[in-house]
């Protein structure tokens, strides 16, 4: 039995996403946490802060090494992070005098945040392609039926006769501008040291970040560890795209139970009443916005870091956001099978 429904024995076919899931695994962490690591030694290698022979140990130790998973949540239940051992692990694994350059002028926040931003990138990429192809989904549906006519309501009352393609627009239109937000994202390394100062890497600190960024091929900015507005603002596109998607269900949901309006393919079967075919997709559309809109709060709660790093903020983080991409990746993934079920809208 697990706590979350989103990797759940047989809720998770209907609220997870097993391709999103993978960039949340514990290997898929930890292998970005390595590739930070071989980066910074490469890095620093470059502008003289380490030898190039370490860096070179350094990195091949990263490529190869299986860390001890057992040993990291034991040291995480003492130190909070998993980083001071997998550190340790790798230092063993390097041997020699290049072990004491692993981890240089690092912090243990610097590893973390990276590999949360090099996954995230990936993940927000493939939003991207999913968003494109659930609004050209939509143009085909507009392009099919969007000289129909339906029922226009507001307020939850009948108005006015409307075409179907202004309906298919307003869900559309919201959707199209997330996808170009995604494409505008910017994600930095997180680079700052014990206290944000970079203090062990003196005049060749700024240097060394623009390569540690270069290498990993995300943006060079100053330190942010306890600056997470990024953070926060990604979350909120991240519910705004879900929130969007849940407009999108609802309607369905609504268009579905008064019928006549809308034909569509692939409901759910009723365990009570064999006639009913539930519009499944749509009601979970609906509660994806809604928990994504829930959890947003909890993000803004994560933005009060005292002083240069909190571990209470930083853990709420860990807790909420693996569940809010979890809940986009679904939200995406259920509207595109969606859009592809209407096989009609609207009335000729």
């Amino acid at each position: 039995m697990t706590t979350s429904p989103f990797d759940h024995p047989f809720l998770s076919d209907l609220l997870g996403d097993a391709e999103i899931a993978t960039y949340f695994s514990a290997d898929a962490d930890v292998r970005a946490m390595l590739s930070f690591e071989a980066a910074l030694a490469r890095a620093e290698a470059v502008h003289g802060i380490i030898p190039a022979e370490a860096a070179r140990r350094i990195r091949e130790a990263c490529a190869v090494l299986t860390p001890d998973i057992a040993s990291l949540k034991a040291a995480t239940a003492k130190d909070g992070v998993a980083i001071p051992d997998l550190v340790r692990q790798l230092r063993k694994a390097v041997g020699g005098e290049a072990a004491e350059h692993v981890h240089f002028g690092a912090t243990s926040q610097d590893v973390i945040d990276t590999s949360l931003m090099l996954r995230l990138k990936s993940v927000t990429f493939l939003f991207g392609g999913r968003l494109h192809a659930i609004v050209s989904g939509m143009d085909a549906l507009e392009r099919q039926f969007g000289t129909n006519r339906l029922m226009g309501h507001t307020r939850m009352q009948a108005a006015i006769p409307i075409a179907a393609a202004d309906r298919i627009a307003a869900w559309r239109v919201p959707l199209e501008t997330y996808r170009d937000r995604l494409t505008e994202q910017v994600f930095p390394v997180q680079f700052g040291g014990a206290a944000g100062t970079l203090e062990k890497l003196g005049d060749e600190a700024a240097a060394v970040r623009s390569s540690l960024a270069q290498e990993l091929g995300l943006s060079d900015e100053p330190q942010w560890q306890s600056q997470r507005a990024r953070i926060a603002d990604l979350a909120n596109l991240y519910s705004l795209i879900s929130g969007s998607l849940g407009k999108f269900g609802q309607d369905i949901a609504l268009l579905a139970e008064a019928g006549g309006e809308i034909e569509l393919a692939g409901g759910g079967a009723s365990s009570a009443m064999a006639h009913k075919q539930n519009p499944v997709a749509a009601e979970t559309l609906v509660a994806l916005a809604r928990f994504n809109a829930t959890q947003l709060s909890a993000i803004h709660h994560a933005l009060v870091h005292e002083q240069e790093r909190s571990g209470a903020a930083w853990t709420l983080e860990w807790l909420v956001l693996p569940q809010m991409v979890m809940a986009t990746a679904a939200s995406l993934r259920l509207a595109t099978e969606l859009v592809g079920n209407i096989k009609r809208l609207g009335t000729s």
